[in-house]
């Protein structure tokens, strides 16, 4: 006789890779609608955060900070700098190109806020909740990273 799924464990909802792509799906279509308005995609917003936090940086920097690769990464910032969001450079090594944060760009980062904000709230969760979650979460992942 056959083991059941039930018997190994292969039960969608005991899952947990399906409890962070629901939450994950969950708190991008949050977004999407909030970003829209700002002609934003959920990707082009998390390019656009990690250049209000750290400021001029080479792609290959930026696909690593966000765990991609650069070729993902390039079509993204190709769309924001069509948007007037970031303009691209390179360094004095012609190899490296640099994106940086255009003055409308840096507005943004104030406007773009408020729908931060909206998400957290629809979240229910406080300020330490969600530390404590966001810290989970980077452990666990920095856990798997590290056995995989």
């Amino acid at each position: 006789m056959a083991t059941s799924t039930k018997q190994r464990g292969l039960r969608l909802d005991d899952q947990l890779c399906f409890a962070l792509y629901a939450a994950t799906n969950s708190v991008v279509r949050a977004y999407r609608p909030l970003l829209g308005e700002f002609g934003l995609t959920y990707p082009q917003y998390l390019v656009m955060l990690a250049l209000w936090q750290d400021g001029v940086t080479a792609v290959h920097d930026l696909a690593a900070r966000l765990q991609l690769t650069s070729s993902a990464i390039t079509p993204l910032v190709d769309r924001l700098e069509a948007a007037g969001f970031v303009i691209r450079t390179r360094a004095a090594d012609r190899r490296i190109v640099l994106v940086a944060l255009t003055e409308a760009g840096r507005l943004l980062e104030d406007q773009v806020a408020t729908a931060q904000q909206a998400v957290v709230c629809r979240t229910g969760l406080g300020d330490r909740e969600l530390a404590d979650l966001r810290q989970e979460l980077k452990d666990l992942a920095d856990r798997v990273a590290a056995t995989g």
